[in-house]
């Protein structure tokens, strides 16, 4: 049966995501974390680049987790020395969520050659390739977002 190319494309990027998911299993493992707390650590990472103040809560949506949960994942990122809780300086009785150097540096030195290796991929496309490649993925999770997958 031949597929179309929109149906090989959705089968590439679902076996992208599978395969994204071993490795970061693959970095729990090795670093005593749960696939969850890796997830933790990619929403605080993402939060930090866009400038968004991470809270317990904020965490806890991100992750479709209930409080008791949310607490559990973040008592055992700080355990590990992954996270930090500081006070917010604008609102003292706000705490926020803060990615420790040690777990970007972790996650570096795992992720590097996948980094590197998806840089140089798209560097040798053209902008509007890179720009088509962004609004796909963009879409996809936007898709994602709004359905879900039931």
């Amino acid at each position: 049966m031949e597929l179309s190319k929109e149906m090989e494309i959705f089968h590439l990027l679902r076996a992208v995501t599978v395969e994204f998911g071993l490795r970061q299993a693959e970095f729990a493992t090795r670093h005593g974390m749960h696939a969850t707390d890796v997830r933790a650590l990619i929403c605080l990472l993402d939060a930090e680049r866009a400038g968004t103040d991470a809270t317990a809560g904020w965490l806890g949506a991100q992750l479709g987790l209930n409080s008791a949960g949310t607490t559990a994942v973040i008592d055992r990122l700080e355990r590990l020395g992954h996270i930090a809780r500081v006070r917010d300086e604008r609102d003292r009785r706000r705490v926020l969520l803060t990615v420790e150097d040690r777990a970007k540096e972790l996650g570096r030195a795992h992720f590097r050659p996948l980094i590197d290796g998806t840089v140089t991929l798209l560097r040798g496309l053209g902008e509007g390739e890179v720009d088509a490649v962004r609004r796909f993925l963009g879409g996809v999770r936007s898709l994602l977002r709004e359905k879900g997958v039931e």
